[in-house]
């Protein structure tokens, strides 16, 4: 009895024991959780394929360089999204990558979430700053999902929504907003150029021109000054030098640009092989004048790109019409083209949201096989694209004639590119000589306040730089006419102030280009990272192909039908029964039948591959899930079970 008693007692007491032992390991984990939060905040191993969770150098650098306080508000709808789950995953992106940026700031950054509650102070505050709310439905709350950056002087920047589409670039779209409240000074921009975009007076009518709309618009964002070809050197604080037709520039304006970029000075620069919007001289007594052609000559040669000035391309795809009929009707004009979203870089900040891009007689450009410089072309022709000489679309304006120039061996051809690397001067013994500056000088022009002062200061004993000190940004596009106002906007005098009403994309691409290369090399670094939607590529590539076989499918039905519409026409027209009654002959009857009997059996094989496409994926998620829910914890636990008897008789032999 004894014995019994004693057994009682002992487990009685072992299993107070082992309760009191899971209390303790249970608040011993809690300890241990808490713990791992405060000594390893922050901490993260990123195994995404385009390292989205992880911020780039030049993002890390921009937050660096950040002087005084800036204050971030977030606003989203947390309360009206709670329905709404991709939308509030796509927040909790945003919502880590500014936790990263204020984590990094060094106290710099101060991020506030806001929740605009409807009818509340802060939705108030949110139509104040500009933001934008969504609208889910008929009756529903507006959703919010913006950004506002303030800084100690007042300045305000902000995000009126995070579109979705735009995910690939939430890190430029947050490292811009704060590189630009961290330098709040208005950025300057040199011009020149070989036409008078900047307004004047117009050689062909003798009358004042107003400036062109895209440089109008760069006005009210930068701060642009018309650059003196003629002076020393150019002005050390321009933030971007923006060249447009730079025809017949003298030795001592290319040496100039030579040295900007060497030192490490950032390019925006339009070439053509046939600018109509910038033409050269009169070819003869009375003549008019006839489109020029610019570049930049040696310095193209140095870095290693190619242009050719008596080349034209013409591309058929994308031809644009025009009024050139007889009757006025318009005509597809190869040489005058509309790039549309399939020829732009979706990935590149610059042109990641234009839909359509126009241009007229443009060239393009590659670059040699030894030059140090990257190319990334932004704008692209089709494939079927093939280049004319340039001379014979000064006197050609037929487009059909045009059309019968193409021979069959197009290929895509770059327009618009985004160059980057290491550059040599081309001007291996210094400054030409003071002869080959042009005898007369005129003063450069502050477009701003209209005041004449030069935009350049003569410094003429700067020291002669050889290669690039930093890696060298330029944008260079083959055409000067996408900047003209005529192939992308429509403007209207209103009492006297210029209304632009756009139907492209040229300005959008201008602005773009400027507001990307005027940010800092760590800025510009930062373009288009990846997004965390990784589609299935194998079922992508399995939809495409059934769908392929259903349009072949569709295609075939539509030819048989319309071929029995027209001989059902002519029978019909042939018959001998003049009553209003419709009536059929027997061979219409049997070819009504036999047309039924076909549709019955292309429709069954619509069907057939429906379903095959269906099965296919349906069978391909089936495998997928046995791998993840059933093949991969089966490896774990074999390599479990492997260490542990590895273990076990290592412990065994010792």
């Amino acid at each position: 009895m004894s014995n019994n008693k004693s057994e009682t007692l002992a487990a009685g007491i072992a299993g107070k024991m082992g309760g009191a032992i899971l209390a303790l390991l249970a608040v011993g984990f809690v300890i241990a959780v808490m713990l791992g939060n405060l000594l390893f905040a922050g901490w993260k191993i990123d195994l995404t394929e385009n390292k989205l969770y992880t911020l780039s150098e030049g993002t890390e650098n921009v937050l660096a360089n950040i002087d005084e306080p800036i204050n971030l508000y977030l606003f989203f709808s947390d309360q009206a999204s709670e329905d709404i789950q991709s939308l509030r995953g796509y927040a909790r992106r945003v919502r880590e990558m500014l936790r990263e940026f204020e984590s990094l700031s060094d106290g710099k950054l101060r991020l506030t979430e806001v929740d605009p509650v409807p009818f509340s102070e802060e939705e108030d505050r949110a139509a104040q700053y500009g933001l934008q709310g969504v609208s889910t439905g008929i009756g529903a709350d507006p959703l919010y999902l913006g950004l506002v950056g303030t800084n100690t002087i007042g300045d305000e920047q902000s995000i009126p929504f995070f579109a979705p589409d735009r995910e690939s670039f939430i890190e430029y779209d947050l490292a811009k907003l704060v590189s630009t409240l961290a330098t709040p000074e208005r950025i300057k921009i040199g011009l020149l150029s070989g036409t008078e975009v900047a307004g004047g007076l117009d050689p062909r009518t003798g009358q004042p021109s107003s400036p062109w709309m895209v440089v109008e618009q760069a006005q009210s964002l930068f701060n642009v000054e018309v650059v003196d070809q003629n002076a020393g050197s150019f002005d050390a604080d321009m933030s971007l030098l923006w060249i447009i037709h730079p025809a017949e520039l003298s030795e001592a304006t290319l040496y100039n640009i030579d040295q900007y970029l060497l030192a490490g000075g950032k390019a925006l620069i339009f070439v053509d092989p046939l600018a109509e919007a910038a033409p050269g001289p009169p070819m003869g007594q009375g003549m008019p004048p006839q489109p020029g052609s610019s570049t930049l000559g040696s310095l193209f040669e140095t870095w290693g790109v190619e242009f050719a000035t008596d080349q034209v391309m013409l591309d058929p795809l994308f031809a644009l019409p025009v009024s050139s009929g007889p009757n006025g009707q318009p005509v597809r004009h190869p040489g005058i083209i509309g790039a549309s979203s399939e020829a732009i870089d979706p990935t590149d900040v610059i042109t990641a949201d234009l839909e359509t891009v126009n241009l007229s007689m443009v060239g393009y450009f590659s670059v040699s096989e030894d030059s140090s410089l990257t190319l990334q072309p932004l704008i692209s022709s089709s494939a079927q694209a093939e280049s004319v000489d340039s001379f014979m679309l000064q006197f050609t304006q037929d487009p059909q004639a045009l059309f019968e120039q193409f021979k069959g061996q197009g290929s895509t051809k770059v327009i618009a590119a985004r160059l980057s690397g290491s550059i040599k001067t081309a001007f291996p013994d210094g400054r030409p000589a003071a002869n080959s500056v042009d005898a007369e000088a005129d003063d450069s022009v502050t477009i701003d306040s209209g005041e004449a002062e030069p935009a350049i200061a003569p410094e003429e004993t700067s020291e002669h730089i050889s290669e690039s000190i930093t890696a060298t940004q330029m944008v260079l596009v083959a055409d000067v006419d996408l900047l003209s106002d005529r192939l992308w906007v429509q403007v209207q005098n209103f009492f006297g102030q210029r209304l632009p009403s756009a139907f492209a994309d040229n300005g959008n691409f201008v602005i773009n280009a400027l507001d990307n290369l005027t940010g800092s090399a760590d800025l510009i670094s930062v373009r288009s990272r990846g997004t965390t939607n990784r589609p299935f590529s194998l079922v992508e590539g399995m939809r495409l192909s059934a769908e392929a076989q259903y349009r072949e499918t569709e295609q075939s039905l539509q030819s048989e039908l319309s071929d029995l519409e027209s001989r059902l026409g002519q029978l019909q027209s042939s018959r001998q029964d003049d009553s209003d009654k419709i009536s059929f002959s027997p061979q219409q009857e049997a070819e009504l039948d036999r047309f039924l009997e076909e549709r019955a059996r292309i429709r069954t094989e619509l069907r057939r591959v429906r379903r095959s496409l269906a099965q296919d994926i349906e069978q391909l998620g089936s495998l997928l899930k046995v791998v993840n829910i059933g093949l991969v914890p089966l490896l774990i636990l074999f390599f479990g079970v492997f260490s542990r008897f590895g273990n076990r008789s290592a412990r065994a032999r010792k």
